[in-house]
């Protein structure tokens, strides 16, 4: 049996996070005209690369809610692709919350699926990860 959802307000809003390699991105939605802010920015101003912007906006354009939900988001760590990729998840999270009939059209569209790769740690007595020193016959 699924429960009721109440329509998120500005003030009582649908939560979601989403993470993807360093990346934290703390989504907030609540019913509007379709505004996104990332840490108080407009997506065009906060992401410069449109490949970017597209997977912010692919959560809300696969359920044809872009100009349903208000969205606000505050992202850290990582780079510029990684905190794009932790906000498309955060908003699709939040969107399944909102309304649970969502979760079809995310899933087919694989933007509830958690990135998993994650970078290699340094190993003891290397350079590097995968880095080895030059071996010297003599």
């Amino acid at each position: 049996m699924t429960q009721a959802v109440a329509q998120p307000t500005r003030a009582n809003p649908i939560w979601g996070v989403g993470r993807r390699k360093s990346a934290v991105a703390r989504v907030r939605i609540w019913t509007g005209q379709g505004q996104i802010s990332i840490n108080g920015k407009s997506v065009e101003d906060y992401f410069t690369e449109d490949k970017d912007r597209q997977a912010v906006y692919a959560s809300l354009v696969a359920t044809d809610a872009l100009k349903t939900y208000d969205v606000g988001v505050n992202v850290k760590g990582g780079g510029h692709t990684g905190q794009a990729d932790a906000t498309k998840l955060g908003i699709a999270r939040a969107l399944t919350k909102a309304d649970p009939s969502l979760e079809a059209a995310l899933r087919d569209a694989k933007l509830l699926t958690r990135d998993p790769r994650m970078i290699e740690r340094k190993k003891p007595g290397q350079p590097g990860a995968r880095r080895k020193f030059q071996f010297s016959k003599r």
